[in-house]
Order: C-alpha cells, then structure tokens, then sequence
C-alpha cells in the first residue's frame, strides 16, 4: 500500500510538470515579463523552493516517455495528459534528458531559463543553445538526453523509413497468403506493430510523416499501415499504455483484411460501382470476421479485431454498413479506426480517384461528419494531432517561399516546422531549409506565415521526394 509520504512526493512531482508546462507555453505566447508569465514562475518557484529546502536539490528526469522526479516514476491521469505529453516533446525537441533545481532558484534564473529554452527551439543544435546559454547560472542544470550523449543516436529517419517499409511489405504478405490459403506468422505482425509502437513513442513526427507518402499503385497496404500508425498515435493521445496501443494497432493493421475477397476486377475499378458491386463492397467487414477468426495466434486480440473489423464502416450514427436492428455502442477501437481510415483514404490517390484531397480539405470534409459518422471526440484529439496544417501539405508563404509541412507544433498547430521547398526567387530545392513559422524578428513579428495551402499534384511535387 502506498504511503501518505509517498503519495504526498508523487502529487509534488506531478505539481512541478504540470507548472513547469503552464510556464513554458505562456513564455512562447507572451513577452516572458507578462504577468501570466511572472505569475506562474512565483509559483513554480514557490514549490521548488519548498521542496529543495531539504534535501537542496531536485531532478527532473526524462527516460523515454516518461519523467522521474528524483529517480521515482511520475505516473499521470488523463487529466494531466496534454501538460506532460508538451513537456516530453519539448524536452526530447531541446534533447533535454534531465533538469537539476537547487535549493534558492530566482525569478531571474529562470527567466533565463525561459529565453534559453525558447532559443533552442530553433537552433540545429538545441542543446548547445541552451546549455550555452545557462552556463551563468548556477541554481539551474540541464543536461542532454542519454541517448543523445552516449553516441547511440542513429539516423533516425532511416529507421523509420525501414520500420515502414517492412510494416507494408508484411501486410502485403498477410493478404497474398491468406488469399492463397497460407497460415500467417501474428506473432511476426505484433512484432512489426510493436515496433512501430516503439518508434512513435520516439520519434512520433517522423514516423506519422510516412503516412504522408502515398503509393498510389499499393494503396490497400499502404492505407492499413497508415491507419495503423495514426490509431496508435490517437491512443497515446488518449493515454493508452504501450500494451494498449499495441492491441489497437495490430486490430487497425487488420481492419480492411475482408477485402481480399472482393474481386480485382470491382477493387480496381476506375470508374463508379454498380448496385450489384457496391453490394459486394458492403461485405468486406463480414468477411474480415471470417478472416480473422480463422487466424492462429491472435488469442484474445482476434474478438476485438474481428469487432473491428465489422464495425469501422457502421458509423458512429450507425448509418454506414453493415446495417443491424439493434446495437448497443461502436467499440473505441472501432471509432478511432473510423477516424483515422477516413482520413487516410481521403488524402490518398486511388483507381478511381487519382488526385487526393489535401490533408486540410479532408479534414474540413470530416468537420462536418463528425458527431454523424465521426465520434466528435475523438476527430477533435485527432485534428489537435494533425495540426491545421498536416505533415506533407504544400503551403504558400507570405514570404512568396513555397514549403512543405515538416512537423506540427503543439502550442502553435497553425504554425508548423516547414521544409522550403522553393525560394523567393522561384528557384526548385531539393535539400532546402526547415524552418521554424513561430520564429519571430527583434519585433515581436513573425518571419513567416502560411499565406494557403495548395495542391502538390497541381505543382507536380512527389511528397517522398523530400519526406524521405
């Protein structure tokens, strides 16, 4: 049974990440002397310096996806989720891996702090900036991720870039067998899935701008993979453990598999279906149960995913397919499936639609479903996941500069990391600048703003041309 003194420690750390949190993103809205700012610091500073009176020190660990205050596990509620999933993105953005508090911080240490901080995040070398920047002050430590420090970073990218690939080479493997008959390897598809799990805890920018690359002559395997990784983002977003979100993820690797018993000729075709073959379309959810539940090795994930698979396509209203008399609720893995394969095959080139809907008008489009088809819950977490402006849209600058959106931004979702893809002269780069759109001059002004998003097929832009 937990103690009352080690309750008493753990309501303490969640207090100091959830302050440090309200600090950071008031510090990147405001001027660091507005009083929201100045406020929050009194009492942050309030708590740490009560806390450190004793023991005069206290560290604030990073470890993966989660902080240890002083060498204790901080576990948070969903209540706490959006402050400590900031804090763990902003540290891993700075490669911060640890901060030490002595006992007599100041306000103004901490306002250097603040500056620092906000510095980092738009240098290539976040940790140089701030650890350079702090170098005068004494009362505050940072120090740099370990696996930063211990040389083990590899090319991120190029890992990911792998763990896609084979997540799309085994779904296409999964279905030519099951199509042939063959026995299939589930214990290989949790190890793919855990994997990705892994990386999005990591790196969860890289990996969910994979999805991004669309393989219009692969779309079904594509499309199964990216609904994959978007489920298991949405997850983390909902506070879902690693177990969970591998569950969630191998169930929406599976969600579409019923479809390898419709014809090549209706799968394929380009132009509008029948009656008879939209009928036949309309069976895929059955037949994925049977496909499912004929599986060896699944155990208890084959119920839930054979549930998934019936239900994405019936509708958070239960106006889409199968029709049934009576139900009671879609499963949550069912609705979260239902968001994410919308949205993916929006914003994919298909047989009989070769050119996608950019990632703002599918979202705009699915605006308008939700609370009908979509739950509205969740679509909101999902479209705060994605940004305003998604990874892979190609936005126009007012700078006149031509970018592709590299990575979101949490505290400011319309406005992204965007790689410069053509400069003000007109001029194509293939390996052009990624800048910061929150960056602002000696003004307070903003460097740059996205002026509209446009249509890279229009531009003729191959998207992994420059993701990759």
């Amino acid at each position: 049974m937990i103690s009352k003194e080690e309750k008493e420690i753990h309501k303490n750390a969640q207090d100091i990440i959830n302050q440090l949190s309200v600090i950071l993103r008031n510090a990147q809205i405001h001027n660091p002397g507005n009083i929201a700012v100045t406020t929050a610091i009194e009492r942050f500073l309030s708590l740490i310096n009560h806390l450190t009176h004793v023991e005069k020190s206290l560290a604030l660990e990073l470890v993966g996806e989660y902080f240890y205050c002083d060498d204790v596990r901080v576990r948070y509620s969903l209540e706490h989720l959006l402050n400590f999933d900031y804090l763990v993105r902003e540290f891993k953005k700075r490669e911060i891996g640890k901060i030490v508090f002595s006992h007599g911080v100041r306000p103004e240490d901490v306002q250097v702090f603040l500056k620092a901080f906000i510095a980092a995040g738009f240098s290539h070398d976040p940790y140089d900036t701030i650890s350079g920047m702090m170098s005068n002050v004494e009362k505050i430590h940072v120090a740099i991720l370990k696996k930063i420090k211990d040389g083990e970073r590899e090319d991120a990218r190029k890992v990911i870039k792998k763990v896609y690939y084979n997540a799309v080479s085994f779904s296409k493997g999964v279905m030519t067998k099951i199509k042939a008959g063959e026995k299939v390897n589930i214990k290989k598809a949790k190890r793919i899935v855990e994997s990705m799990v892994d990386h999005l805890l990591e790196e969860e920018n890289l990996l969910i701008g994979m999805t991004a690359i669309k393989d219009y002559d692969e779309y079904t395997y594509h499309h199964s993979v990216n609904v994959s990784i978007f489920s298991v983002a949405l997850g983390q977003r909902l506070g879902m453990n690693k177990k969970m979100m591998t569950e969630l993820g191998l169930v929406a690797l599976f969600h579409d598999i019923g479809k390898i018993e419709i014809p090549n000729e209706i799968l394929n075709k380009t132009t509008s279906l029948t009656e008879d073959e939209w009928r036949i379309m309309k069976r895929h959810p059955v037949w994925g149960v049977r496909a499912l539940l004929t599986l060896r090795g699944l155990d208890q994930t084959a119920i839930r995913s054979s549930i998934v698979a019936f239900e994405h396509h019936m509708n958070y209203d239960f106006t889409g397919y199968p029709r049934v008399r009576q139900y009671a609720e879609l499963d949550l893995y069912s609705r979260i499936v239902s968001v994410v394969d919308q949205y993916d095959a929006m914003t994919s080139a298909r047989v009989y639609s070769r050119i996608p809907l950019a990632p703002d008008k599918a979202l705009s489009i699915m605006m308008e479903r939700a609370g009908k088809q979509l739950d509205p819950l969740l679509f909101k977490i999902f479209t705060n996941m994605v940004g305003v402006f998604p990874i892979g849209s190609l936005v126009m600058l007012d700078t006149k500069e031509l970018g592709l959106v590299y990575e979101s931004d949490i505290v400011f979702p319309d406005r992204p990391r965007v790689m410069i893809i053509v400069d003000r002269k007109g001029e194509r780069l293939l390996k052009g600048p990624v800048v910061n759109l929150t960056e602002k001059d000696e003004n307070g002004i903003y460097h740059r703003t996205i002026k509209i998003t446009l249509d890279p097929n229009k531009y003729k832009i191959n998207l992994a041309e420059y993701l990759l």
